[in-house]
């Protein structure tokens, strides 16, 4: 009787360990693993306000993709069009003196149900923007020997920035997706140049090609 009690707890105490290693197992290398990962660089144009003015922006972005959910990467934007500056905010006096904004820093992306056909995503970028003025003359109309006037290190205009943003996700082909997508832009004690954070902080849709893998 005593050896047949004793061979039971043994049995007992194996499967309790089997058990338990097996929930180990789930919960420490399945549940919170990285299960699939991949990559992506996203090509966006943006179309926003600076100064009460129309401005579109070309954005570059991407990073590591893990478990089909989140993104980790880089960010770089900055604005393309005529941005009129001001004459009593011109660093610079010229016939088209014009303002660019751009901004870099960290961008996250967390996308639900990346496997559909269309589904939607959350992003944010984390960085700095800066801000400079530019003449933005024909090329035919420069003179090069003026050139050592404009000095960006001086010119420029650094401060921090956050931007939220959603999008909605077409997957077009297993290495291309399209994003249309909204989000705001807040900067914080942006003040040179002749620009306020007032002036600065707005709303931008923007449409976006992704290429990698997903």
């Amino acid at each position: 009787m005593k050896k047949r009690l004793l061979l039971f707890t043994l049995l007992l105490s194996a499967a309790a360990m089997n058990v338990a290693q097996a929930q180990a197992n789930e919960t420490i290398f399945r549940n919170t693993g990285i299960r699939k990962s991949g990559g992506y660089a996203a090509l966006s144009s943006k179309f926003t306000k600076i100064n009460g003015s129309y401005a579109n922006m070309s954005e570059l972005y991407g990073g590591w993709f893990i478990n089909r959910r989140l993104m980790i990467g880089v960010e770089g934007a900055a604005t393309t069009n005529f941005i009129p500056v001001p004459l009593v905010n011109q660093t610079y006096p010229g016939n088209k003196m014009t303002y660019m904004y751009g901004q870099f820093g960290l961008m996250t992306e967390y996308v639900v149900a990346s496997t559909k056909k269309v589904h939607f995503n959350v992003n944010l970028l984390t960085g700095s923007g800066f801000t400079l003025q530019y003449d933005r003359r024909e090329f035919d109309d420069w003179d090069f020997d003026d050139w050592d006037e404009y000095d960006d290190d001086e010119n420029a205009n650094f401060f921090f920035v956050i931007e939220p943003g959603v999008q909605v996700e077409f997957n077009l082909l297993k290495w291309m997706r399209f994003s249309p997508g909204v989000s705001y832009r807040q900067t914080f004690n942006a003040k040179g140049n002749g620009l306020s954070d007032k002036d600065l902080s707005n709303i931008s849709y923007n449409l976006t090609l992704k290429f990698g893998f997903f």
